[in-house]
This record gives C-alpha cells, structure tokens and sequence, in this order.
C-alpha cells in the first residue's frame, strides 16, 4: 500500500537544523546528485568499496541490498534506494543521533518493502517493514515530534499486519498502527492524511469507531476542514461495505449498511460543496449521491414538542420525522396519513396552512448547535438549535443518532457561511 505522504521521487521534508558537518541529505538531491554522477561512478566505488564491509554489517543494508526489483523499472528504483540509504548510513556513522536520516532511511526500507513481491522470502517484505519500524522507533526516540515518522510508521506497522490475516498477532499490530496514528494527529492534527490508509474499516470495527471520533473531533475543531470531512466519508463507506458483507449488524439498535452508506454521502457531499473543484471529492460524489435521500441532504427521526411550547409535558411531544436540506431543518406534518407535498426544488409547499404547525428552523438563522442534557426534556440525546428567534429543542432516538444530526445540520450552516449553498442545492436537487 502506497499511502505514504513521500515517495522516492518527492521526499523533500525540511531539514532539521544540526551541525553542517551532519547534513542530512533529502532523496530529491541524491536522485539530482546521482545523476548528475554517473560519469564519475568509477571513481567513486574504490572509496565506497573502503565501506561496504561496515554496510553489510548492518542488518538494514543486507535486507535493502539483496532486493532486487520484479521489472526494470522496479531494479532501477531499487539502485537509486541502495544508494540513498548508504549516504544515510554515512550520515549516522558520522552523527549516531541524526534522526533526521534515521528518518528518511526508515522510508528508504519501506519503499524497498514496495519492490518485493509478496512471495519473496529472502528479503521478506515483512523483514523490511520491520527494520522500517525499528528506524522510525529510533528516530522518534531522539525527535519526539516527528509527526511524518509516526504516521509512516503506522503504514508500515498496518501492512505487517494485514500479512497476518484475522489474527491475535494482527489485532496487536492494529492497536499499535492506531497508537501511532493517534501520536501523529496529536503532533500534527491538520494532517492531510487519511487514516483509511493505515485502518481499513474491514480490518476492525472498534479501530474504525476510534477513528470516526477522532475524525468528528477534527470537524467540530475546525468546521470547514474538508479532508477530514472527506476522510470521514470515506471511513463510514467502507464500514458500510464491511457491514454489509458481513451481516455483522444484527442487533436492532446497530445501525445498518443502508444508515452508513447515507451517512457517508452527506459527508462526502459536503466536502464536494465546500470544495468543488476537488476531482477527487467529484468522482466520490458520483459513487455516493444516489445513496442520500433526495431532494434531501437528510432524513430521519426526532422527538420534538408542540411548536412553540418547549416546556410541554413530555406525554406532549411526539416522534416525528424531520428532513434537512440546503435552505432548513424541517419537520414533516402528516394529516390524514397524507405526508405534507414537498416540491422538486426541496422546498416545503404550503398545504392547508400546515408550516404554522410544523417545526422549521431556516440555516440562516442558526445561531449554534450543540447536544444538550436537561430535565425538562424527555429521556434521551437532546438536541438544542439556538437560532436568532430563540432556541429549538429536539431529541435524537440515540446518542449515535444525535452525532449525525449535529454534523449535518453544522455542515450546512458552514456551506452557506463559506457562500457554497448553490453548490449543495445542485447536489440535492439536480
């Protein structure tokens, strides 16, 4: 899996301030460098041949020097590795505690991981992953905030254990790529990066649920932060998928397949509203839209009260269904079990006067959103909507529930104030 942020053709991280006698080379100069060497090769192997004994000393040399490559590409590739990991391991002769070039040269042995076919033995993949974590577990000793170390050494930790099938090893591996991911996003929470990378959600559903948390914390930080939103999206699709095939969901309260590939849509929605010029949020879209229920970002139910008696008693307030689109959090009226007509463009049509009994609370006029706790609502996730008129409460059928409708309803409000609700409309309504 190439899920790195860096690969032998772009590592160009900044360097690290050190004494200049120590500097870590980046593999952007050692590919100029090689090349601009070639016609001084000969020269240069009688000095490199006074060290080869030292390099096939190290354990990490011997793996990265017996790779060879399955195709051309693959053996050219490999000699540019070999030859910035010996100018690493120059470096760490000369500075034992340059974590810089323990750094890059634990992606050297990932990269070479790439070029061995899974069927390899002599190297393993798993021996090169291996000695990649034992760099990166070095360089993170010396650097403590090296966030890029710890997430790349997630991935490689992850790809050790999906050699391991469904095994007590492999779960611990898991919980070790997820420790590590949590450090990296701790160290650097507005890391690009997707942890779908290191986790994927067929894996483990309870390293899935910690990272739909984390990625829900992200958002509520940062309302508009879109690769989280994005990366959200994508996690909930492949539980759905995961659930799905597995049938795992057979506890009533569980929320299905169908419920996760919605959720997935809205946030993969939003993400395209806020930035629609993304094509990666464009050809996501495509694949998830027909799963929202249109002409709505979503639908579902909520326990509310009589409209404009939030103080009623709790015999008083009814579970109803509530729909939200780009304009409103509307609650649907039924009369005479005939569901109140709504139009093509998503709007509410006035039936009989009916909006006067109808809850709806316009995006505009959202003030805040929040859950809430409090007496004088019934038992359950409340739900308090302060708009510019006054607060609105509802209360979602579970704490689970609520999460969902507090995202949405935030992640419309921040699409209208970031000027993209045309963008949503056209979603939802096209």
């Amino acid at each position: 899996m190439m899920a790195k942020p860096a690969s032998t053709d772009q590592i160009s991280r900044p360097e690290l301030r050190k004494d200049e006698g120590n500097r870590t080379f980046t593999m952007r100069e050692l590919l100029s460098e090689l090349k601009n060497d070639e016609d001084d090769v000969g020269s240069r192997n009688s000095q490199e041949s006074t060290h080869q004994q030292s390099y096939q000393n190290n354990a990490a040399m011997e793996l990265i020097n017996s790779v060879t490559g399955a195709d051309d590409e693959g053996r050219s590739r490999q000699r540019i590795l070999v030859y910035a990991a010996r100018r690493y391991a120059t470096a760490l002769q000369r500075n034992p505690e340059d974590y810089d070039a323990l750094y890059n040269w634990a992606l050297v042995l990932q990269e070479s991981a790439d070029n061995v076919s899974p069927d390899s033995t002599s190297p393993s993949k798993d021996a090169l992953l291996e000695e990649a974590c034992k760099k990166y577990d070095e360089a993170t000793r010396l650097c403590a905030t090296l966030h890029d170390a710890f997430y790349n050494w997630a991935i490689a930790i992850s790809d050790r254990a999906k050699m391991r099938g469904r095994t007590k090893e492999a779960e611990e591996l898991w919980e070790q790529a997820t420790k590590n991911y949590e450090k990296a996003v701790q160290l650097n929470w507005n890391s690009p990066q997707e942890l779908s990378a290191i986790v994927p959600a067929r894996e483990k559903q309870k390293i899935v649920r910690t990272a739909i948390s984390k990625f829900r914390a992200a958002i509520q930080l940062q309302f508009d932060f879109h690769r989280a939103i994005y990366n959200l999206g994508t996690v909930l699709y492949g539980l759905a998928e995961d659930t799905s095939r597995t049938g795992s969901s057979t506890n009533a309260k569980e929320v299905t397949p169908n419920e996760l590939y919605s959720q997935s849509a809205i946030y993969i929605a939003a993400a395209h509203a806020l930035k629609p010029n993304y094509s990666v949020y464009s050809s996501a879209l495509r694949l998830v839209r027909s799963m929202l229920p249109l002409p709505h970002l979503k639908d579902g139910y909520l326990t509310a009260p009589p409209v404009g008696n939030t103080t009623a008693p709790h015999s008083d307030w009814k579970r109803t269904k509530f729909f939200l689109n780009h304009e409103a959090l509307q609650q649907v009226i039924r009369i005479e079990q005939k569901q109140v007509s709504r139009s093509l463009s998503g709007r509410t049509s006035d039936v009989a006067n009916m909006d006067k009994m109808a809850i709806r609370v316009d995006i505009p006029d959202i003030v805040s959103v929040s859950a809430c706790a409090d007496l004088t609502l019934p038992p359950g996730a409340g739900l308090c909507i302060d708009t510019t008129h006054g607060p609105v409460f509802l209360v979602a059928d579970s704490w689970e529930s609520l999460d969902g409708w507090l995202d949405a309803i935030r992640l419309v409000y921040t699409i209208y104030a970031r000027g993209r609700t045309d963008v949503l409309a056209g979603i939802i309504t096209a």
